[in-house]
């Protein structure tokens, strides 16, 4: 069953689960209400739904992320970006903080100990911060051009590889990320992929979602089987 662990003794209050896929919602790219583009997407293989619509009234945002809690819960996790007060009312699993948001620190600070508490990073300094105060995960971007961000620096496979080897929290990759380069995401050292258009984009997000979870998966299960040598 989805859900943090309780309790602060450790760095973190959950663990996820590997390979980690997050849909990170877009109601722009949504042809059908998104409660059903989002239940197709869990049936794939979702395993968060992280709900960033930045430009939403708070009702109309709790009113949303109570449909989506009704189609994830017991299914996937669900993530609030940068409001608390919406993810304490909706019952949500997590709260998301963009780079420029409050620290985790702060955020531990008045979140519930069961609440998951992630942070989007976009080089090594941040990531190591969010990491040292005890982020649940880092969302690190931007990996590949990404029409959601354009214009935005990238960073390619080799700032990947390179922040996933000096951090101590789960990294997930977002930016561009699609099932043509999901594989070499995961061989970067990556947790997971954190994707918009990938599914939301796709006329059936489900088959979308399964196919990126399958890639990754894989991909975990290569790099797994590889012999470590110290």
């Amino acid at each position: 069953m989805w859900g943090a662990a309780r309790g602060r003794e450790r760095a973190t209050v959950y663990n996820l689960p590997s390979p980690f896929l997050c849909l990170v919602t877009d109601r722009t790219l949504c042809d059908s209400p998104m409660e059903e583009v989002v239940a197709a997407a869990v049936s794939g293989g979702v395993d968060a739904v992280q709900l960033r619509e930045k430009d939403m009234p708070a009702g109309e945002l709790l009113e949303l992320a109570r449909r989506l809690r009704a189609v994830t819960l017991d299914k996937a996790l669900l993530l609030i970006n940068d409001r608390l007060d919406v993810a304490l009312a909706a019952g949500a699993d997590g709260l998301h903080l963009p780079e420029a948001s409050l620290s985790v620190r702060d955020a531990r600070s008045v979140t519930p100990s069961n609440l998951l508490v992630g942070k989007s990073v976009h080089g090594l300094p941040a990531a190591s911060q969010a990491a040292g105060e005890g982020a649940d995960y880092l969302v690190l971007g931007t990996i590949f051009p990404t029409a959601s961000k354009p214009g935005a620096d990238t960073g390619g496979l080799a700032f990947l590889s390179s922040v996933t080897r000096q951090v101590n929290a789960p990294v997930i990759a977002i930016g561009g990320i699609d099932a043509s380069n999901a594989v070499s995401v995961m061989e970067a050292g990556a947790h997971g992929v954190a994707v918009v258009s990938a599914i939301l984009g796709s006329p059936d997000p489900e088959n979308a979602a399964r196919e990126l979870k399958q890639l990754i998966m894989a991909a975990v299960e290569r790099r797994e089987a590889q012999p470590s040598y110290s």
